[in-house]
């Protein structure tokens, strides 16, 4: 896969609000461990989420998801998640053999899609996707593991759009992730994702 997108070392960083409450922070990270796995080289990406004290007592969350990524193929081999929701916790190891497709899941083991992304790693491959001739109303579908079920991420291109930022503005492409309704969200297309205008397709803001 052709990425331009991405390095080690890149670290994004978000404040996340509940209307005009600052409610917690994200980070998403790529180190710079140069981790071998099966022969593979991967990238090491980390994502952190976390309510900020003062959102603690409302809803408390502690998050931590790990993946290590083929660098040629931006697929994953090995994906770790702790969660913290509330009280609710969630711990998942998941082993992904790319090869066979199969997915080991805590000692579970499930046939999966070829190339098949975790929730992070899928992330980092739609920012390796040409939108350069994607018209409004094009959908584009990552094949996804998630919760020991495999599902379709699918992401639908609405246009282009210059944001206003702390840095200033920002021309993006503008999507609307097709998401899993009944969980967190009450429709399909409740999501609208920003990302920027430029090679590295940097996401800049989500609501």
């Amino acid at each position: 896969i052709k990425n331009e997108a991405f390095k080690r070392g890149e670290v994004l960083k978000y404040r996340m609000h509940y209307g005009f409450i600052n409610a917690g922070e994200a980070v998403l990270k790529i180190t710079d461990e140069e981790k071998e796995i099966g022969g593979r080289k991967t990238f090491h990406a980390v994502g952190i989420g976390y309510t900020v004290s003062s959102f603690d007592w409302f809803f408390m969350v502690r998050d931590r998801y790990e993946t290590y990524i083929d660098e040629e193929a931006i697929v994953p081999w090995l994906f770790i998640r702790r969660c913290n929701e509330g009280g609710y916790k969630i711990e998942q190891n998941q082993i992904y053999n790319q090869y066979k497709n199969i997915v080991d899941s805590d000692g579970k083991k499930f046939d999966v899609p070829e190339n098949v992304q975790d929730i992070i790693s899928a992330f980092f491959f739609a920012r390796t996707i040409d939108f350069s001739n994607a018209k409004e109303g094009d959908v584009f579908e990552i094949p996804c593991f998630v919760d020991d079920e495999i599902w379709p991420l699918k992401i639908k291109y609405v246009g282009k759009e210059t944001i206003k930022s702390d840095i200033g503005k920002i021309r993006c492409l503008k999507f609307r992730p097709i998401v899993q309704k009944g969980r967190v969200f009450k429709k399909e297309e409740d999501m609208n994702a920003w990302i920027s205008d430029d090679k590295n397709k940097i996401p800049i803001r989500a609501e």
